[in-house]
């Protein structure tokens, strides 16, 4: 009763496509602030703001994989278990 967990493989493309996506939504942001018609103070709030959103996302995207990997490790455990308790119990001993 074995079952072989395969991971979830990204593909290149995807890791491609991800990166060129966030490079280009970090670009127009930049370039939306640099030519916002405000003073230099609202234009440096504005650019912490979005440098702090985005490592902010990065370290949500984190713990949101770091959870998703221990879940996994916990349903793996506990499956064994399943199967090891399966393994060994026999049906036909009775309980004296």
């Amino acid at each position: 009763m074995s079952r072989t967990v395969t991971a979830p493989s990204t593909t290149t493309a995807f890791y491609a496509q991800s990166g060129i996506a966030f490079a280009v939504a970090l670009a127009a942001v930049t370039l939306g602030i640099w030519n916002l018609p405000v003073g230099a103070w609202e234009r440096a709030f504005l650019a912490i703001g979005t440098l702090f959103l985005v490592t902010a996302t990065f370290t949500l995207a984190k713990c949101v994989r770091d959870a998703q990997e221990t879940s996994q490790v916990v349903h793996r455990l506990d499956q064994a278990r399943v199967d090891k308790i399966l393994a060994e119990h026999d049906p036909f001993n009775a309980p004296v």
